[in-house]
């Protein structure tokens, strides 16, 4: 889907994703003491605004204007220095290279790309890592075409704990180098992990998710 798509999408309803903040980025970031975020594809702002809400500097970035213009509406309704936190750029993620070495959080929350296209995104999202810095990357597993509920349908754009590690473990291009001679991302967590779901008739189902969070050495 392009940013038409998008933007066609988030027209058509309220709030796509909901208010609350993803709970897989609530629980992980939760421990963090807040500095600067990077939210990439941050969509309508639910994480950017929970972040904010807690201290955080946020840069939120996505390609669908209608996305953006409705958490900067989200944001004016919250308490009063939400707002003034949160920088809402609008931006391909394929073309969009962050300032390097310059935030001490970088979400990637929900990003389904082709392999090629989700690695150039990663390392440039690792690269944007303070020293200290954690990277959290999030989305549908693979294993969800089968074996979990909602999400996309096209094994081509999922992936798992493992192919986010190989993405951040080749060599990176001169542009995407996590920092300086010695650095290294440390492995905090890369699990597969199940979100129940709630449905419109019957009990929950269980979404199955890729979950990788990554701490910059100095």
């Amino acid at each position: 889907m392009d940013s038409r798509a998008w933007d066609e999408r988030y027209a058509a309803v309220d709030l796509v994703w909901g208010g609350a903040p993803n709970r897989w980025v609530a629980r992980e970031v939760a421990e963090i003491t807040p500095g600067r975020a990077l939210d990439l594809a941050a969509g309508e702002g639910r994480n950017a605004l929970w972040l904010a809400g807690r201290g955080w500097r946020v840069t939120a970035v996505d390609f669908s204007g209608v996305a953006l213009d409705r958490g900067r509406r989200l944001a004016a309704r919250a308490a009063a220095d939400t707002a003034g936190r949160i920088r809402w750029v609008r931006a391909d993620l394929l073309e969009y290279v962050p300032e390097r070495a310059a935030y001490e959080l970088v979400v990637v929350a929900y990003l389904h790309l082709p392999a090629a296209a989700r690695r150039r995104v990663l390392r440039r999202a690792a690269a944007a890592l303070a020293p200290g810095g954690e990277l959290l990357v999030v989305g549908h597993d693979t294993a969800n075409l089968t074996g979990g509920t909602g999400g996309p349908r096209d094994a081509e754009v999922l992936f798992t704990a493992e192919d986010v590690l190989a993405d951040l473990a080749e060599p990176p291009g001169p542009s995407e180098s996590p920092g300086p001679p010695g650095a290294r991302l440390e492995r905090v967590r890369a699990e597969r992990v199940r979100r129940p779901v709630a449905q419109e008739a019957g009990p929950p189902k269980d979404a199955i998710d890729a979950l990788v969070r990554l701490r910059r050495t100095p």
